[in-house]
C-alpha cells in the first residue's frame, strides 16, 4: 500500500525497518508505521547546520527569501539515528535526527495551535471535578525545582494554584511573582492593595459583592497572570464574614455554551464589546469579544467584566440581538456550580490565568480588615520558567 500511494523515486531501508523516501520532491518518512510527509522547502527552512543554524542562539540565519526557487529533495540516507536529505538545486545537505521528525510531525496536527494557550492544552473544570484544588506551600515550592514545576503547570493546565504558607508580610506577593517571571506594572502600581477605602475609585476596593469577573478587560493586551496574596481576612463576627474568594473556569463555560447554544455562542465570539477605566490620572479603553478565539476556532480567552463596559454602538437589531446573548453568557458564568469557592487565610497567595479563570467574592463588613495584596505578571514568563525547569529536570 506504501508503494501504491507514493510510488518512491528513492528510498531506503533504516534501522527497525523505517522507510524514507522521496516523491514528488518531498520526504515522506515512515515512523512505526505512521506515514510523515514533509515539503522540501519546510524542511530546508529548518535545517540545523550552523550555515543554516546559529549554534549560539539557535537563531536562523536564511531568511525564507533566500531560500533557492522550486526547492526538492534530490537524495536521502540513512546516517544512524538521522536521515541525511540533499536538496536540489543546490546540493546542501542537511541532518535530521528521526525522533525530532516524528516529533515535528505535519498530519493529524491541526486543532490546536502550538502555544499552549487554547483550550486544546487545558483540564477544563467545574467544581465537582476537583478532589481538592491544586495547591502547593510556599516553602516546598522553594524548596523542590520538581514542586516549583507542579505547581506552575497547574496554572497552565487548571488555570490556578494555592500557595500555603507564604508569610503573611506586606509586599510578599512580589517574591512570589519573582519567582516565575516579572511584575507587570500598571497604573495599580506594581503591587495594590485589595481592602476597603474610604473613596474608591474601583469598587474592588469596597466591601461590596463582586461577580464572577476578569481584571483590565480595558486594556490591551491585559496582564495574563493575576496574583493575590491573603495578609488578612475578613474578621469573625456576629453573622457570617464573608469575603470568600470565588472563581469559575471560563473556558469550561465557553465549550459549553458552544455546545448547548451555538448562535449565542458565535455571536459572544464575534462581536467587540468596548470597555473603559478612568480617573484623575488613567484613561483606558479596549474593545474585543468576551471570547476570544483563535485563528483556528479554538477558545483562547475571555474577558469579562461588566463593571467596566462600555455603551455598544451598533445598528439598533444587533444591539438587541447581543444584550440577548450577553445575558446568557452572564447567567451561565454565574450559576452557583461552576463557582469553586475558597476562603483565603493569612499566607495563602492565589495565583491564576487572567484571561481563562474569572474571579469574585463575596460581600463582607467593611470594618472587618480584610485585606489583600496584589499584582499582575504575564503567562509567557511562567511558561518559560515551567520549560526551563522541566529542560533541566530531563537532562
Amino acid at each position: 500500500m506504501y508503494s501504491q500511494l507514493y510510488a518512491p523515486v528513492v528510498s531506503a531501508v533504516g534501522p527497525e525497518d523505517r522507510l524514507y523516501c522521496i516523491n514528488g520532491g518531498d520526504l515522506v518518512f515512515d515512523a512505526d508505521g505512521n506515514m510523515l510527509r514533509f515539503p522540501a522547502v519546510w524542511l530546508r527552512d529548518n535545517c540545523p547546520c550552523a550555515e543554516c543554524l546559529d549554534p549560539g542562539s539557535g537563531q536562523k540565519l536564511t531568511d525564507v527569501t533566500e531560500l533557492p526557487e522550486a526547492l526538492a529533495v534530490s537524495g536521502t540516507e540513512v546516517a544512524g539515528a538521522s536521515v541525511v536529505v540533499t536538496f536540489a538545486p543546490d546540493g546542501h545537505r542537511s541532518v535530521f535526527p528521526r525522533e525530532w521528525l516524528a516529533d515535528h510531525a505535519l498530519d493529524g496536527y491541526g486543532e490546536g495551535d502550538g502555544d499552549g494557550r487554547t483550550e486544546d492544552d487545558k483540564q477544563l473544570w467545574v467544581p465537582a471535578d476537583l478532589d481538592q484544588p491544586p495547591e502547593e506551600t510556599w516553602p516546598r515550592y522553594l524548596g523542590e525545582p520538581a514542586n516549583r514545576a507542579r505547581a506552575l503547570d497547574a496554572v497552565l493546565r487548571w488555570g490556578f494554584v494555592l500557595l500555603h504558607d507564604v508569610p503573611a508580610e506586606p509586599a510578599r506577593v512580589l517574591e512570589v511573582a519573582a519567582s516565575f517571571g516579572f511584575v507587570r506594572e500598571t497604573n495599580y502600581g506594581r503591587l495594590f492593595d485589595v481592602q476597603v477605602e474610604p473613596r474608591p475609585g474601583n469598587l474592588a476596593f469596597t466591601s461590596r459583592r463582586i461577580r464572577p469577573h476578569t481584571d483590565n478587560p480595558y486594556r490591551d493586551p491585559v496582564p495574563t497572570v493575576q496574583l493575590l496574596h491573603c495578609l488578612r481576612a475578613a474578621q469573625q463576627e456576629a453573622v457570617a464574614p464573608g469575603g470568600e474568594t470565588g472563581l469559575v473556569d471560563g473556558f469550561a463555560a465557553a465549550r459549553e455554551l458552544r455546545a448547548t447554544d451555538r448562535e449565542t455562542f458565535d455571536l459572544i465570539a464575534g462581536t467587540p464589546v468596548p470597555f473603559g477605566f478612568q480617573d484623575k490620572s488613567t484613561e483606558l479603553r479596549a474593545s474585543l469579544p468576551l471570547i476570544q478565539l483563535s485563528p483556528r476556532g479554538r477558545i483562547r480567552g475571555v474577558r469579562f467584566n461588566n463593571r467596566s463596559v462600555q455603551p455598544l454602538r451598533l445598528p439598533y437589531a444587533e444591539v438587541v440581538a447581543f444584550y440577548a446573548a450577553y445575558r446568557r453568557w452572564a447567567a451561565l458564568l454565574a450559576r452557583p456550580e461552576r463557582q469553586l469557592n475558597l476562603r483565603l487565610a493569612p499566607g495563602d497567595c492565589l495565583i491564576f490565568d487572567n484571561t481563562r479563570v474569572m474571579h469574585a467574592r463575596t460581600a463582607f463588613s467593611a470594618t472587618s480588615g480584610r485585606h489583600l495584596q496584589g499584582c499582575y505578571a504575564d503567562l509567557d514568563g511562567l511558561a518559560s520558567t515551567l520549560a526551563v525547569l522541566e529542560r533541566e529536570e530531563t537532562l
